[in-house]
C-alpha cells in the first residue's frame, strides 16, 4: 500500500526528485556500507549523476544533497538553517566522518560526476561507488529518484517481488474501484483511505500525523511571508511574498485593483510563500513533489481562511482525499517532472487539491472525481523547463496558477451532479501517454522551452 505519508513527506527544498531523493539514496548507500561490516578500507566515495539529475543537478542542489546524505543526514531531520555550515565544513576540510564513525576522503573535483546520458530505468539515475586507496571498488549501487522523494534501487527493479494478496480492506488501483467502494459503503473517499491506513496505525496517530503535516505547511507559509531578498542560484530572482503580504494588509493598496476577486490574491500569496521557501532550500511538505509544494498548502489555507464551517476534521479529510488521488497518479502514471514533465508535478498537485477541496465543501465522491479530472485535464502537456535548472522560473508562479485552477475546478464540479464526459482514470492514462510522447528536452533538463528562450541576467 502506498500510504498517505508516502505521498506527503516533510523534507527540504528545492526538489523532491533532485534533492530529497538523492539525499535519501546517499544515506541508504552509507547504511549498506555499514552492513558490510568492516569498511575501514573505504578511502573514497564516487557519485555519478545521470540524465535529468546531471542536466539540472547543480541548480537543484543535487551535489550538496548527496554529500549531506553521505554524512547520514535525511531530508526529514536535517535543520535547513545548518545546511550552509555543514557544506562549508565539507569544503574546508575535504574529509568528513561518515555517520560520525568512519573517515572518508573527498576530492571535490572528481567525487561527483555529472553524466548527461540516462540510465535505463528512469531519467533520474545515480550510481555510488565506494573505493579503497588503490581505487578498487568495495561496493557499487545504483538508485533511481522516481519523483516525490521516492527512491528505488537497481536490485529492487531487477528482483521485483511476486504479487501477493493485499491485506488492506479496500485495495484500489483506479478511480473506478475507489468510487465503487464509496457506493457500496455509502461513504466518502477519505473514509476509504482512513480505513486502509488503520491497518498500520491507530486513528489517533493518523490524525495527529496529518495535523503535523498541516502545521509544517502553515509554518512554511508564515516563514515565507517574512523573508525578503534574492533567492539563491545566481538568477537574482526577488522574493515577492513578503511585499504582497504587506499590500494585502494595507487597505489602500489592497483595493487598488477594485475588483471583487481579492481572495485570489491571498491564494496567490500562500502559494508564492511556500514556493519561495522551497526555492531557498527551506523546510516544506512534499505534496506530492517539492516543485509543486505550494499548491495544496495554498488551497488548504483558502479552505481554512475563506470557507465556512471549517474544522480540523475537514483538514484531515482534505489530506486523506488528496492522498487518494495522488496514489492513483503514482501507481498509474508518474509524479516525476523528469519522466512526464510538469503535468506530473503541478498538474497532479492541482488535481489532488481540486478533488480534496470538493470533498470538504460537501461534494459527493463522483463530484470529487470530477474535480480531480478537471484539475488535470487542463494541465495536460505542461512541460518542465526550469530556467537555469532552478526551481524558480516558471515554477514559483506556476504553483500560484495551479492553486487557483484547483479551486476553480472544485467549484465547476460542485455546480454539477458528478456526471462528466472524461473520467479521472482516462485523464491519468492520457497524462502518462502524453509524458511518454513529450520530448526529453521538456522534461526537467533545462534544454527546451523557457529554459533556452530566456536570457539570464
Amino acid at each position: 500500500m502506498i500510504s498517505v505519508f508516502d505521498i506527503f513527506k516533510i523534507g527540504i527544498g528545492p526538489s523532491s526528485s533532485h534533492t530529497v531523493g538523492p539525499m535519501r539514496a546517499a544515506c541508504s548507500f552509507v547504511q549498506s556500507l555499514q552492513q558490510q561490516g568492516d569498511i575501514v578500507d573505504v578511502f573514497r566515495i564516487q557519485t555519478e549523476l545521470f540524465g535529468s539529475l546531471a542536466a539540472t543537478g547543480k541548480g537543484h542542489g543535487t551535489d550538496k544533497a548527496v554529500l549531506l546524505g553521505l554524512m547520514g543526514e535525511t531530508p526529514e531531520n536535517i535543520d535547513p538553517d545548518t545546511i550552509d555550515d555543514k557544506q562549508k565544513a565539507i569544503d574546508e576540510d575535504a574529509k568528513i566522518r561518515l555517520l560520525n564513525q568512519y573517515p572518508i576522503a573527498f576530492n571535490k573535483q572528481t567525487d561527483i560526476i555529472f553524466r548527461r546520458k540516462a540510465l535505463p530505468f528512469h531519467a533520474n539515475g545515480m550510481r555510488f561507488l565506494a573505493l579503497d586507496e588503490q581505487l578498487n571498488t568495495v561496493l557499487e549501487k545504483e538508485f533511481y529518484s522516481v519523483g516525490g522523494g521516492f527512491i528505488v534501487s537497481e536490485n529492487e527493479i531487477s528482483h521485483s517481488p511476486q504479487a501477493t494478496q493485499e491485506t488492506i480492506p479496500y485495495p484500489f488501483h483506479s478511480a473506478k474501484q475507489l468510487l465503487e467502494y464509496c457506493r457500496q459503503n455509502q461513504c466518502a473517499i477519505s473514509d476509504i483511505i482512513l480505513t486502509n491506513e488503520l491497518t498500520v496505525c491507530s486513528e489517533q496517530q493518523i490524525k495527529q500525523d496529518v495535523l503535523n503535516l498541516w502545521s509544517v505547511m502553515r509554518q512554511c507559509v508564515q516563514r515565507g511571508l517574512t523573508q525578503q531578498g534574492i533567492l539563491p542560484g545566481g538568477m537574482k530572482v526577488k522574493r515577492r511574498a513578503a511585499k504582497l503580504h504587506q499590500q494585502l494588509n494595507d487597505p489602500e493598496e489592497r483595493d487598488k485593483l477594485n475588483v471583487p476577486m481579492g481572495t485570489l490574491d491571498w491564494v496567490n500569496l500562500y502559494a508564492l510563500a511556500v514556493s519561495e521557501e522551497n526555492a531557498a532550500g527551506g523546510r516544506v511538505v512534499t505534496a506530492p513533489t517539492n516543485g509543486a509544494a505550494g499548491i495544496i498548502p495554498a488551497v488548504l489555507h483558502y479552505y481554512d481562511q475563506f470557507c465556512s464551517n471549517t474544522s480540523e476534521d475537514g483538514i484531515i479529510r482534505f489530506m486523506l482525499t488528496a492522498a487518494a488521488i495522488g496514489i492513483l497518479y503514482k501507481e498509474n502514471a508518474s509524479i516525476s517532472g523528469a519522466e512526464v514533465g510538469c503535468q506530473g508535478e503541478v498538474g497532479v498537485a492541482c488535481s489532488m487539491a481540486a478533488g480534496a477541496l470538493a470533498e470538504v465543501l460537501g461534494g459527493t465522491p463522483e463530484q470529487v472525481e470530477n474535480a480531480a479530472e478537471i484539475g488535470m485535464e487542463h494541465n495536460l502537456g505542461l512541460t518542465c523547463d526550469p530556467v537555469g535548472g532552478l526551481v524558480q522560473v516558471p515554477c514559483i508562479e506556476r504553483n500560484a496558477m495551479g492553486a487557483v485552477k484547483a479551486i476553480n475546478a472544485a467549484r465547476i464540479a460542485l455546480r454539477g451532479d458528478g456526471s462528466h464526459f472524461v473520467s479521472l482514470d482516462q485523464v491519468i492514462k492520457t497524462m502518462r501517454d502524453t509524458g511518454a510522447d513529450m520530448k526529453t528536452k521538456y522534461k526537467e533538463t533545462s534544454r527546451g522551452g523557457l529554459a533556452v528562450n530566456i536570457i539570464e541576467c
